[in-house]
């Protein structure tokens, strides 16, 4: 894969998904730049690879996939769009934000397992069974490349940032958003830490998920293909502890009236940790699915 998967990408869901836009800050006495894609449609990334997967070949009949919330969310999303029929698996334990979201998509939901693996699972099962296309979460090309183009809006409108910070679950995000060029920070909460493990193992291994951000980032292994991109690319892992994730999202509100959901919070908690080197960085706020409410003041 490389930089001409996300240029195509970026042309076939053009006519769907928002461009959304940044914000450039000073924070602490630093220069800091947020993409605020919390604003795209479904409530996430996710939105681009769900669209480039259902564009990236023949418009399929039905469409079925596996998801924490917001890949459900995103597919649910892209089918209404496109007008095909979708289902969607979820664990037993989905925030009733995310479950709500899919539902008002027009995609039927289907809570299966206590997590992402076992609800993957029984996604392929019906895929297969109902002759279906199966949208992964992360481990696709056209996955991979389609959320490369929240990166590369990035590097169109903002040619001073020369790094990028992003959140990790299944390393969809950071794999694409390596394929622009920029170098790639990739963030993870200490106890749900996918890619970091990876990384140490030399190769996709089985990790514990048990963080605030788990309902986003809670793969339990990190993608093939994502970790070779991500790998080759030199990409940086960052752990962030569940404190500083909610300290981070609690500033992102109280500073700049931005309601996100914890793992969009994560590459905030990494700047303001020190754990990034970079002149002018830019941040992913990656989604706003989530049942928490600010306080009010």
């Amino acid at each position: 894969m490389d930089h001409a998967d996300v240029t195509a990408a970026a042309g076939r869901i053009a006519p769907y998904a928002r461009r959304t836009p940044l914000l450039r800050a000073e924070v602490d006495g630093r220069p800091v730049v947020f993409k605020l894609e919390h604003l795209q449609l479904s409530g996430s990334f996710k939105l681009r690879g769900a669209l480039n997967a259902l564009l990236g070949g023949e418009l399929p009949a039905h469409v079925v996939t596996a998801s924490g919330g917001n890949h459900g969310a995103a597919v649910a999303t892209a089918a209404r769009l496109l007008g095909v029929p979708a289902t969607v698996f979820v664990p037993e334990a989905v925030p009733a934000a995310k479950a709500a979201r899919i539902e008002a998509a027009g995609a039927k939901l289907v809570r299966h397992g206590a997590g992402y693996a076992e609800a993957a699972r029984a996604a392929l099962a019906e895929a297969g069974s109902a002759g279906a296309l199966y949208v992964p979460a992360y481990d696709h090309p056209l996955v991979v490349a389609g959320q490369g183009t929240c990166v590369a809006e990035v590097v169109a409108e903002a040619p001073d940032v020369d790094a990028v910070v992003v959140a990790v679950g299944g390393g969809g995000l950071a794999a694409g958003s390596a394929l622009t060029g920029l170098p790639v920070f990739a963030v993870e909460p200490t106890r749900c830490r996918s890619l970091h493990d990876a990384l140490a193992a030399g190769r996709p291994v089985d990790s514990p998920t048990d963080s605030v951000a788990a309902s986003a980032l809670g793969a339990t292994r990190v993608g093939e293909l994502p970790f070779d991109v991500l790998r080759a690319a030199g990409a940086r892992s960052v752990l962030v502890d569940d404190g500083a994730i909610l300290a981070a999202r609690d500033r992102l509100w109280d500073e700049f009236r931005l309601a996100v959901e914890p793992a969009a919070a994560a590459p905030f908690a990494a700047w303001l940790g020190g754990d990034i080197d970079a002149e002018v960085p830019a941040l992913v706020l990656c989604g706003a699915n989530s049942d928490w409410e600010p306080a009010e003041a």
